[in-house]
């Protein structure tokens, strides 16, 4: 009697894939990245589930001076001689626009041929089989994106404030989860349904920051669906200069101007007004709210819960001001006040 066997599993068709790093004057960071990344892409190559038929590491340098260049064109010299080097690289391509939004989409330039797009910011480190996750929930999904999580690296140890804002705590779902929103720090973009939309970065939020919750926003409402890769996992430095009561403060007024300007500015005409009036109205309440309780847990000498409470007033008082058009210009180069009108 013959023994039936299971078939093989269908080897997917091959696609191309890009890894696009953002950097601006982080050098010493991005050397420590970039061969971290020629092996990822090397291994996702080499990983027949995967399906990668060609991969290519490219840094998006948004340095006028070009600072980054010299760092590539070392990492490249050092690993000439491996498998598939040139194809590899890195690869260098300068952008000197000013802002985070013109290097987001000079990568999208970049990776014209290629249909996957994987963003990786340069204070960023990987942990092994990270890009093949994302690739591989990418092919078990069929979804227009993939998101993982990043846990922080702290420099120095942070004192319980800072700890108890949540500003630095990891973002985790289950494996295969539907995301509601994700980061471009660690995410994996399906190029045809991002060209079939139509999308790039919007211009408004180069030097405030947002410009990934405008554009996963956008790929969201026309049927995109972002999925969570539980196993590509990051971990992202903290230098002592963030873990600071100050610096976590400006991060949550950005991250609530952003937020609200995001959804106000989506709208158009009276809608747009009426969402204005309703986040200036809720985000006073709240920072009311949290005002009050952080001052309560000031006399309690309770600094995990005083974090948590100004960190969430500070948001709510962004919330108002992006109601408003206002802006915290967290990219802006040179002298700036902390907000503007857009």
């Amino acid at each position: 009697m013959s023994q039936s066997s299971t078939p093989p599993a269908p080897v997917p068709p091959p696609v191309s894939l890009v890894v696009a790093v953002t950097t601006y004057r982080r050098n010493d960071w991005l050397a420590e990245l970039l061969p971290q990344l020629v092996d990822q892409a090397r291994a996702a190559r080499a990983d027949e589930a995967a399906g990668i038929g060609r991969a290519r590491v490219v840094v998006v340098d948004n340095d006028p001076d070009a600072g980054a260049r010299e760092v590539v064109e070392a990492v490249r010299a050092a690993g000439a001689d491996e498998p598939e080097a040139a194809e590899i690289g890195p690869h260098y391509a300068h952008e000197p626009v000013p802002g985070i939004t013109a290097a987001r989409n000079r990568a999208l330039d970049e990776a014209a041929d290629a249909r996957l797009l994987v963003f990786i910011d340069d204070d960023e480190l990987t942990r092994p089989g990270w890009l093949t996750s994302l690739v591989r929930a990418w092919r078990a999904h069929g979804c227009a994106a993939v998101s993982g999580p990043w846990y922080p690296r702290f420099e120095s140890e942070p004192g319980a404030w800072v700890r108890g804002s949540g500003v630095f705590s990891a973002v985790t779902a289950e494996d295969g989860a539907v995301m509601t929103k994700a980061a471009t720090n660690n995410l994996l973009l399906d190029l045809d349904a991002v060209r079939g939309l139509g999308l790039r970065f919007d211009a408004r939020y180069g030097l405030s920051g947002g410009e990934d919750s405008a554009f996963l926003g956008a790929l969201r409402q026309g049927g995109g669906v972002i999925r969570f890769a539980a196993d590509a996992a990051l971990d992202e430095r903290v230098p002592a200069s963030r873990a600071t009561r100050p610096w976590v403060l400006r991060r949550s007024l950005r991250s609530g101007a952003t937020w609200a300007a995001v959804r106000v500015e989506a709208a158009s005409g009276a809608a747009g007004l009426g969402m204005r009036a309703r986040y200036a109205a809720k985000g006073a309440l709240r920072a009311g709210r949290d005002g009050a309780l952080a001052l309560v847990s000031a006399a309690r000498r309770d600094e995990v819960g005083r974090g948590r409470h100004e960190a969430a007033c500070a948001g709510a008082l962004g919330m108002v001001l992006g109601a408003v058009g206002g802006r915290v210009q967290e990219y802006s180069r040179g002298p700036r006040l902390p907000w503007r009108k857009k």
